[in-house]
């Protein structure tokens, strides 16, 4: 997805509540980057979407993201906004 060469370094588990409810939960793959300009890190995971299809998530190690759990939140954030327009 970003054109670099990669190598998987760990699985995180993430566990997101909002206000009291579990708004996402699985797991992060955590991969480290060779040769991208601006991030070492990189996080990917994936969920279910409509029917049998998979929506695929990957987010660079950079600010704010500094984490697996970082990365769900920016994305959750990005999916709220979208959702917004």
């Amino acid at each position: 997805m970003h054109e670099v060469e990669s190598r998987w370094l760990e699985s995180v588990q993430v566990d997101e509540t909002f206000e009291g409810a579990q708004v996402w939960k699985g797991e992060v793959q955590v991969f480290e980057l060779v040769g991208h300009p601006k991030a070492s890190r990189c996080y990917a995971w994936s969920e279910a979407s409509q029917g049998n299809r998979r929506r695929f998530f990957a987010a660079l190690h950079v600010p704010p993201v500094d984490s697996a759990i970082a990365a769900v939140r920016a994305s959750i954030v990005a999916d709220a906004k979208k959702a917004r327009n």
